[in-house]
């Protein structure tokens, strides 16, 4: 692509064509203020933020739309520019509502909000809106929005529509009485919401969150007649360290079950040993349906955001979703039954906590489907970001922990079970077995480098014996809906995954929050799988049927995979949802 050149506040610097003088600047390691703008998601000028001069042009422009031009000359700060800037952003903080003091953004030194106003010392704010009504919280199983806190940067709005293709809110009203919202001011709960929580990942002020359950934790931890486990999923373990100033991408697997005992719990398990098990399931039910004629393509059903936006936007394609219940709430229906009458332990006084970096999960584990006996699989789900909370609130100095080893009888996990958090770690875990399976002997080569990555979309054609696959792995909704869209044109698959977060749930809408200067610039996306895949690499056993527990498990209590008692406990369905 051709390159241009620019002089910035004096500096020159040549880049591609295309480029905005956002990221021009960048270049040379200036950093333009801004708050709506997120790269590739957001990408309006609308907080002016980020006005800058150019030469020749009495208007101020938004950096992080406005394309350079060659013999472009730019001034990102002058007494004008300044003004402007800290003037704007008095203008937003006198529309936003200040509970710094106990709003979470602040307490995580995540508001974007806060931060600029320190970085340009705004410390006053000379217009007030004190007659300004505040607006209800809109407050649902998984996600509680406030829209006092809003300052229709828009971001919401863009992830939610264009990316994850779902559409359920938007801007209200016009003028000072604008608002986000869904139609007609409905309730996230009203509509065809699927919780999948990237409207809080993408939030830069406290206007989104996950409901807050740590209290229920607590409760159960000090209440004496509860025996309260503990099940982690493997994207955890990839993204916990940030909310103590580690490293992005450092896998914290010890020191997190370290913190998790120190916390009270009585068992302390990995959820990889339930994606194991889910592997053995789901790989079964799709040689059954190889086999037998059974309905193709097989869809993977670990993901609940996906799960309901396939009962709104596709209940023709139901039948298609495998029946295997997600891999936490089949660990807790294990922990209920099996566990349970193996240490002499009454179901009814166990709590089952999930610690998951999605927030959809919240919703799943109340679905009616999810129970086992007559008991909830999961009785709560706490996210990555309130597991951090509850480690912060009793004083633990997380990154000093030493490292410790999750619970017998389950022990480790497969790194198999480890690479189900990012998008196309369940197909590879899957292909490792099922290609096992249909060959009766192991194959030396079970690296699928072709369904790794971060493109939407990846295709990959797989041999096993005398059978041949053809699968396909989206990640996004939007992704999802264009490979759901060619499966219902007649494009022919067997197997496909699809995980409702970009990147999978090393994304997840209960993940740690990076602000847009992280997030614009570095693919965290990446950072989080490679902890993953390291994790994978490093394992003794790397495909699930291998896994001791998982094998013990069956001889001891299931039986066969796809058997009985197996459908009873591990398998669910599905139903069509109303869109409004």
């Amino acid at each position: 692509m051709k390159r241009v050149h620019v002089t910035i506040d004096g500096m020159d610097v040549y880049v591609p064509e295309n480029y905005t003088i956002l990221e021009a600047a960048k270049e040379i390691n200036i950093s333009i203020p801004s708050l709506c703008f997120l790269k590739d998601v957001s990408e309006l000028g609308c907080c002016r933020m980020c006005v800058v001069e150019i030469e020749g042009s009495k208007a101020l422009q938004a950096a992080c739309v406005y394309k350079v031009k060659d013999g472009m000359r730019v001034r990102t700060h002058s007494p004008r520019i300044m003004k402007v800037r800290r003037t704007n952003l008095e203008l937003i903080l006198s529309n936003h509502k200040t509970s710094c003091l106990t709003c979470d953004r602040s307490n995580q030194y995540s508001c974007e909000l806060r931060n600029l106003a320190n970085e340009l010392h705004v410390n006053r704010v000379r217009f007030g809106n004190d007659d300004k009504t505040l607006l209800p919280l809109d407050v649902g199983v998984s996600i509680v929005r406030d829209p006092n806190k809003c300052i229709l940067c828009r971001r919401c709005v863009s992830v939610c529509k264009n990316i994850q293709t779902v559409g359920v809110i938007d801007t209200i009203n016009r003028g000072f009485d604008t608002v986000i919202g869904g139609p007609f001011n409905m309730s996230l709960e009203e509509t065809p919401c699927v919780n999948c929580g990237q409207c809080i990942n993408y939030c830069p002020v406290g206007a989104l969150s996950e409901r807050d359950d740590t209290e229920q934790v607590w409760d159960a931890l000090y209440d004496e007649d509860k025996y309260v486990i503990v099940q982690t999923a493997p994207a955890v373990r990839a993204a916990l360290g940030e909310e103590f100033r580690m490293p992005i991408g450092e896998a914290v697997t010890g020191k997190m079950v370290t913190a998790l005992k120190m916390m009270g719990f009585n068992n302390v398990f990995d959820t990889d040993t339930g994606a194991d098990l889910t592997i053995m399931e789901e790989g079964t039910e799709l040689i059954d349906r190889l086999r037998s004629g059974g309905k193709l393509p097989l869809i993977t059903s670990c993901s609940p955001g996906w799960i309901k936006f396939c009962e709104h936007n596709y209940p023709d394609m139901l039948e298609n979703l495998s029946t295997c219940k997600s891999p936490h709430q089949m660990f807790g229906a294990i922990l209920k039954t099996y566990y349970a009458e193996k240490q002499g332990i009454d179901p009814k006084k166990m709590v089952v906590v999930s610690v998951m970096p999605c927030t959809a999960k919240k919703f799943e584990s109340r679905r009616p489907e999810m129970e086992a006996g007559g008991l909830r699989d999961v009785d709560i789900v706490i996210t990555t970001r309130e597991l951090a909370r509850m480690i912060k609130d009793i004083g633990i100095d997380f990154p000093d922990l030493h490292d410790s080893e999750f619970d017998d009888p389950f022990g480790r996990a497969t790194g198999a079970g480890h690479i189900f958090g990012t998008t196309g770690g369940v197909m590879e875990a899957a292909l490792r077995t099922v290609t096992d399976l249909l060959t009766g002997t192991p194959t030396d080569s079970f690296e699928y480098e072709a369904v790794r990555g971060m493109e939407g979309v990846k295709i990959v054609n797989v041999e096993a014996g005398n059978v041949k696959l053809r699968a396909a792995v989206a990640h996004g909704l939007g992704n999802a809906r264009k490979l759901m869209d060619a499966v219902r044109a007649g494009e022919h698959f067997d197997f496909i995954e699809v995980m409702a977060c970009p990147g999978g749930c090393i994304n997840g809408g209960g993940q740690p929050l990076q602000a847009a200067d992280i997030r614009n610039w570095m693919d965290l996306r990446e950072k989080r799988a490679k902890a993953l895949y390291s994790e994978d690499s490093k394992s003794f056993r790397r495909k699930s049927h291998n896994n001791p527990a998982i094998k013990r498990l069956y001889k001891d209590y299931l039986g066969m995979a796809g058997g009985s008692r197996a459908h009873q406990l591990l398998h669910t369905h599905y139903e069509k949802r109303d869109n409004y």
